[in-house]
């Protein structure tokens, strides 16, 4: 266990993230004007200058559909922000910022390797506000969680008009405390297949994972995750989704289905692509302690060829 000083100095450093992150807002909220252009749409009427138009808005129209799909051969970095509300006695609230960068590998000329890594920044009000709940839950708890990182082997072109990837999952305990993580160390398979046609991408992504070493004294891990998925990229780049981000947990028997209703918008800060992405979430099936409903917001750095 953590000791209290510890906690405070974690949640200390978190308060200092969050004021860099609010000031490095204001600095851009103050030079958007100059600053945040909406990609181009917009033909020129020169010819010239309408080949180089075209082959933007292509280029554009492909970096949109790239982001809806999970294998795609495009280095992004997402920072997941997910406010979930009404967890335990006292209706708590869970803050989680998911940094979760995407590397895409090419190791032949067939085949690419994506490494997919989910690091999570954790901080989650007492769930019991009573007199003598134990420390687990009658106390705030601020850190990292632990990671989960994909590695999916994908065909570079479509099999079949499906875009595939397939490969092991690492779970690794790098949580900071003993109550934001699972104290083990997890691997097992994963799978995407998705198709994209006329501005809708849809397909499934999913894995299981096993526990096979870590802290004696913590429950083993053995629990599946599947996220069916639909979106449609509108042609000026902004996108409509709705997934599910399930879990089953075989040890408890108990499952966990949010679904997420998104909105997306793909933008230029000088010439940097970047999406904004909002959402609402709710719960339609959760243990008895978890959370009602949430809310969702992420910012997704892209770095095209």
């Amino acid at each position: 266990m953590k000791t209290v000083s510890q906690n405070k100095l974690i949640a200390a450093a978190l308060v200092c993230l969050c004021a860099a992150a609010s000031s490095t807002t204001t600095l851009q909220a103050q030079t958007i004007s100059s600053r945040l252009q909406p990609l181009s749409v917009a033909p020129t009427t020169t010819e010239a200058g309408g080949g180089a138009a075209a082959d933007t808005q292509d280029q554009e129209a492909e970096l949109a559909k790239k982001l809806q799909n999970p294998v795609a051969a495009l280095i992004s970095v997402p920072i997941q922000n997910n406010w979930d509300f009404g967890l335990g006695e006292a209706h708590a609230m869970k803050y989680t910022a998911n940094i979760q960068p995407v590397v895409p590998i090419s190791i032949s000329e067939d085949w690419n390797l994506i490494l997919r890594t989910i690091l999570p920044v954790i901080y989650q009000e007492a769930l019991d506000n009573k007199p003598g709940a134990p420390d687990s839950v009658g106390k705030s708890h601020a850190g990292l969680g632990d990671t989960t990182q994909s590695f999916f082997f994908s065909p570079k072109a479509p099999v079949g008009g499906w875009i595939l990837g397939a490969g092991p999952v690492g779970y690794y305990p790098t949580a900071t405390t003993d109550y934001l993580g699972g104290g083990k160390w997890g691997a097992g398979p994963t799978i995407v297949a998705l198709q994209q046609t006329h501005g809708f991408t849809y397909g499934v992504l999913a894995n299981q994972i096993w526990s096979f070493a870590g802290q004696h004294d913590r429950q083993n891990i053995n629990a599946t995750y599947l996220q069916p998925f639909v979106s449609f990229t509108t042609k000026t780049y902004t996108t409509f989704a709705v997934n599910t981000e399930s879990t089953y947990d075989w040890q408890s028997a108990q499952a966990t289905v949010p679904m997420n209703f998104m909105v997306q918008q793909l933008v230029k800060i000088g010439k940097m692509p970047v999406a904004f992405q909002a959402g609402y979430r709710y719960y339609l099936n959760k243990p008895d302690s978890g959370p009602d409903w949430g809310l969702r917001f992420t910012v997704t750095f892209l770095f095209p060829k």
